[in-house]
């Protein structure tokens, strides 16, 4: 039997890139998916591409009523909802230096990355806890594991993704949900203004690029029952490259 046989799952950020890795992935293990996004014209050529097991809702994850919405909408759509992926997420303007930062995206770097997450998991939690079972899974980032340039406010927000998913974990457990957060690293689909390669090299102490289809299964683990007694972990996709490569 697959990891997510009837199982429903909503992804947010699912139209491009890590996302639609992780749709993919979620269907081939069985499960029905909301595919959730800006995007309507990828979303859709997915959902079509996918075929029944999927269905499209745009969303703007940083608006309060489309995010009770999209749940609804898995629910009038699939009778059900098993796992809420909190995985869209913006970049924002690359600024090497946060003295000449004017912060003129902050609130959209702020709204998407973590006001999002914190949107969705309280919509989907809601509905989880009265079902008492549930997995939440939030993306994060190894930029909210380590400080640097560029990117402060991304920084700053994927770290508090990362102690909201904690904080919440402690909350949700008496209710039977899970949360946990994945941290990609430097993996194309995330982060596209970099030299893979150098990065790669310079960062990692396993030197192997990454694919979305290793952050896809990771999803795939933190969804399923195999993590059934895991709760409030932060997991890197990164290659070793938090830990360093002096």
């Amino acid at each position: 039997m697959s990891l997510l046989t009837d199982q429903v799952a909503i992804i947010t950020g699912g139209a491009s890139g890590l996302g639609r890795a992780s749709v993919k992935r979620f269907v081939e293990e069985g499960a029905r998916v909301v595919i959730a996004d800006v995007n309507r014209e990828q979303g859709e050529a997915l959902a079509l591409e996918l075929g029944d097991s999927t269905r499209f809702k745009q969303t703007d994850v940083s608006n309060e009523a489309q995010i009770e919405e999209l749940v609804q909408f898995a629910l009038d759509q699939f009778g059900d909802l098993h796992c809420m992926y909190n995985n869209a997420g913006i970049s924002g303007a690359v600024h090497n230096s946060y003295l000449e930062d004017d912060l003129a995206d902050f609130d959209q770097v702020i709204g998407v990355n973590l006001k999002g997450v914190m949107l969705g998991s309280r919509a989907a939690g809601r509905y989880m806890a009265k079902q008492k079972r549930g997995s939440i899974i939030n993306t994060s980032s190894i930029a909210g594991l380590k400080p640097g340039l560029p990117l402060i406010t991304y920084r700053a927000a994927k770290a508090g993704v990362i102690h909201y998913t904690k904080s919440i974990a402690k909350e949700l457990g008496a209710y039977g949900v899970r949360a946990n957060c994945i941290c990609p690293g430097h993996i194309p689909a995330a982060q596209t203004f970099y030299d893979m390669d150098e990065m790669v090299r310079r960062k990692q102490p396993l030197e192997r690029r990454g694919t979305p289809e290793d952050v896809a299964n990771a999803a795939i683990y933190l969804a399923s029952e195999l993590s059934a007694q895991v709760t409030g972990l932060v997991l890197p996709v990164d290659g070793g490259s938090n830990l360093g490569k002096d």
